[in-house]
């Protein structure tokens, strides 16, 4: 039965991070850029380490060498999972398992806040793990956040 819910969960998470980013194929005024570009979104470079985090809950993750590690008030010494990557048309997405549940890391274009700092970001985070989906914000080395002046 676990390992039924856990394929259910992953065809559900897998098919969101698929049409979030791949579902702007379409020449229309909704995708991010120039509409007629097919190519995979390129704004994190596939060597490059991502970071997110969010509030209400608390949580973080770092994306480094196929590896997430996800930390958060309860857990500071952060659980490792390793992920594969999928760049699609409007964002990039991070995926694994961890004892039976799918782990998906959504990046997307978009200046973000978390509400309680005076810093601005310059992606959008989605972590969904199971049941569970949490919103946040998301930066690179090449591309980090800015702080308020």
């Amino acid at each position: 039965m676990r390992m039924c819910r856990a394929y259910v969960e992953h065809v559900l998470v897998g098919g969101l991070a698929a049409l979030i980013l791949t579902g702007c194929q379409s020449n229309s005024d909704s995708v991010p850029g120039d509409a007629d570009d097919s190519r995979p979104w390129s704004a994190i470079a596939p060597d490059e380490t991502v970071q997110a985090s969010g509030t209400e809950p608390f949580w973080s993750v770092r994306v480094e060498g196929g590896q997430m590690i996800y930390t958060a008030p309860d857990l500071p010494e952060g659980q490792p999972i390793a992920v594969t990557r999928f760049s699609g048309r409007g964002g990039l997405s991070f995926s694994g398992e961890l004892e039976g549940e799918v782990w998906t890391l959504v990046i997307t274009q978009g200046e973000c806040s978390d509400g309680m700092s005076d810093r601005s970001y310059p992606f959008t985070a989605t972590l969904a793990d199971g049941a569970t989906t949490r919103q946040g914000c998301a930066w690179s080395a090449a591309t980090p956040y800015r702080d308020a002046s």
